[in-house]
């Protein structure tokens, strides 16, 4: 629907994942027999989480637990990990530095420039014990160090920055990431991201993607929307971004999944998701509550150390159990952020969907009170969906 902002610009009205509910059909299914698996880049896993690469969820040791437990977390190649030889001592300066402190202190802790030889470790290290090793950069990254994550036997490469497309204007001599062809040589399946729409979403499949990160600003720990007023409200953006895929499947032949990126807390958020075309999530702020990430309770945006325009903070998540007990129970919190593959299981059986395909294809409904209809006592006494 058009809206008439002004005599000289009509917009299109968008919609975030809180103003929507999914609809029952005719049927329900038992949740045993509900089949969540998904693929990306010829990955099989059973849970279609990703945990963000990010340096407060995802270090070596969580990229293997949440290999082992069926899901996929990415390892930030230009994050602490890789700049320190031994990232504790600086993961507790984080975690300990004062609000007003924070900023120019993770501005200094990044100027420290990426090792080459530790991208190579860390990948091996993940690899050593059995784990998937996918790791993400930026186009920069894509350039400096593309050769080196081959070579150290990366299973999956993320080129990921604020806005990715594949028509870049740089500066004059300046080398600028050519996608179709880092697709194509890179001998690793590429993962890009982040778009909002269905043109660009379109453009990145036909340079050769094997997944597409859809999300532009709603993080929990970004604050991009704010900075440059950029972004598309996440459930219009994975509609939009999940036709293009469609399309493109229709053309090629190829079905490139569509990943759902910011702005997920919950296993509702999960299913909305979904159901608005998504194959599976990232999702960074629930996976670093888990006892076992490397944040010591804390959760901050990628962009947070820019050195000239700083586009994340840094925010207190706790820590309410283990890796396990977040993404497959037994659930010890009534808010959905507890055994979020039961909450997908379950509201697929309550939808009639069997599998992660019929769950795209479910009933979705405009309800922007849904979150809060009937809630007064929740809200009022900050408990369930009060929180």
């Amino acid at each position: 629907m058009n809206i008439q902002l002004g005599r000289s610009k009509v917009v299109r009205r968008a919609y975030g994942i809180d103003e929507i509910a999914l609809v029952p059909g005719g049927r329900t299914v038992d949740p045993e027999v509900t089949n969540t698996h998904w693929s990306l880049g010829g990955i099989q896993r059973e849970i279609p989480i990703i945990a963000s690469a990010m340096d407060g969820v995802v270090d070596v040791d969580m990229a293997v637990k949440l290999s082992q437990l069926g899901a996929l977390g990415v390892l930030n190649l230009e994050g602490v990990q890789t700049r320190y030889e031994d990232p504790n001592a600086v993961l507790d300066k984080i975690a300990a530095v004062a609000k007003d402190a924070f900023v120019p202190l993770m501005q200094e802790i990044y100027s420290q420039p990426v090792q080459e030889d530790l991208i190579r470790k860390r990948i091996q290290q993940i690899k050593a014990q059995g784990g998937i090793a996918a790791v993400s950069g930026t186009p920069v990254a894509a350039l400096r160090f593309g050769k080196a994550i081959a070579e150290a036997g990366a299973d999956l490469f993320f080129v990921q920055a604020t806005v990715v497309s594949t028509n870049h204007i740089g500066p004059e001599g300046q080398e600028t990431l050519d996608l179709e062809a880092l697709c194509r040589d890179m001998g690793v399946p590429v993962v890009i991201g982040n778009c909002v729409t269905y043109d660009v979403a379109l453009q990145l499949m036909r340079a050769g993607a094997a997944g597409v990160m859809v999300g532009i600003g709603p993080g929990a720990a970004c604050t991009s929307r704010g900075v440059l007023g950029v972004g598309i409200p996440q459930a219009t953006a994975v509609a939009d971004c999940a036709e293009a895929r469609n399309d493109y499947e229709r053309e090629s032949g190829r079905y490139v999944p569509i990943v759902a990126d910011g702005g997920i807390v919950t296993g509702g958020d999960i299913c909305k998701c979904l159901a608005c075309g998504a194959d599976a999530v990232m999702i960074g702020s629930p996976i670093a509550r888990a006892e076992e990430a490397p944040g010591r309770g804390f959760h901050w945006g990628m962009a947070t150390p820019s050195p000239v325009l700083p586009r994340g903070t840094r925010i207190n998540v706790g820590s309410t159990g283990s890796l396990e007990r977040i993404l497959r129970g037994p659930a010890k919190l009534d808010d959905g952020t507890h055994n979020l593959l039961g909450c997908l299981k379950t509201s697929m059986g309550t939808l009639g969907a069997r599998t992660i395909k019929e769950m795209q294809q479910v009933e979705v409904v405009v309800a922007p009170s849904l979150l809060t209809e009937g809630k007064v006592y929740q809200k009022a006494q900050q408990l369930g969906m009060g929180k």
